[in-house]
């Protein structure tokens, strides 16, 4: 099956020798993926190209990954060295802040990198504050964020989408109201309270993918079932296909979080098996040509 070219969308690198990521750095806090401390050591380009090394990984984006809040373009032109040096990354999403002032100044910044595609803020907002990212409810309604969130079109960026799924008519919202810039939902809405829950993260994939400018990124279900095999991820692999459709999915891997759940064969290994009776031309949109039109890669 690796004679489709895979282009993995959703991974991270960091370095904490050299760089800061409070998260790791300052040693792991509670979180909504378990206890993380296993990968609190340095994920360099090699040891990625290492874990991907059976599949046919031809190219990549880099998410934002938590690095030093002070400098947000620092992890943005330590990660273009890294690409001019080995060719990967070939897409970089980074982070800001669009509710800080100077929110259009910190984008060109990141803009001086070639690789560079748009952000991530993360907007998780849960009960449990083990899981929850943001202090408050419904941030993306306010008047300051959504001056910032203007900026991104300007500049043709795109936005990666991580929430919760009670949060997505809130985003649904967002994603109507800025109808030309390209949102990409990460994690497959990140349900990660359990199998109780589907119902209810089905009805708001179904609400938020009405946003004809929202695609998703098939990711991050591990996080959600620690022990998870081909199986109980199906009904989510399926069901985000049948409701956002073939043309706005894209299978991902999440790594390194995921590893401490999956290797990385055992992702996309999944991913190939759920999607063996597709047309070819799907599983092509799915595993490569989707993430290439969106990344603009």
């Amino acid at each position: 099956m690796n004679e489709i070219p895979l282009i993995d969308p959703h991974h991270h690198l960091w370095d904490i020798t050299n760089n800061y990521y409070p998260w790791l750095n300052d040693g792991p806090k509670p979180s909504a993926f378990g206890d993380y401390s296993e990968i609190i050591s340095d994920y360099l380009i090699e040891d990625f190209l290492q874990d991907a090394k059976n599949q046919n990984l031809v190219k990549s984006v880099h998410l934002d990954v938590g690095y030093d809040p002070k400098d947000p373009v620092g992890e943005t032109r330590w990660l273009q060295s890294i690409a001019d040096r080995c060719g990967f990354p070939h897409g970089i999403v980074g982070y800001a802040d669009f509710s800080k002032p100077d929110v259009a100044d910190l984008l060109d910044g990141h803009l001086q990198h070639r690789n560079f595609r748009g952000i991530r803020q993360s907007m998780n907002y849960h009960p449990d504050a083990a899981k929850t990212y943001l202090d408050r409810p419904e941030v993306s309604r306010t008047p300051e964020w959504r001056r910032g969130f203007k900026e991104l079109v300007k500049r043709n960026l795109s936005y990666d989408l991580q929430l919760y799924y009670w949060q997505m008519e809130e985003f649904y919202d967002l994603a109507r109201d800025f109808p030309n810039t390209q949102i990409i939902l990460n994690h497959t809405g990140m349900q990660v309270d359990g199998p109780e829950h589907f119902d209810g993260w089905r009805n708001n994939m179904r609400v938020l993918a009405q946003a004809e400018n929202v695609a998703c990124k098939i990711s991050g279900l591990g996080m959600g079932n620690f022990t998870w095999t081909t199986e109980t991820i199906r009904p989510y692999v399926e069901t985000t296909i049948e409701i956002f459709g073939v043309d706005r999915c894209m299978f991902a891997s999440n790594f390194p979080v995921d590893k401490l759940f999956s290797s990385y064969d055992a992702i996309f290994d999944a991913f190939k098996s759920i999607t063996a009776a597709y047309p070819h031309s799907d599983r092509m949109k799915l595993f490569h040509d989707n993430a290439e039109k969106f990344y603009r890669l």
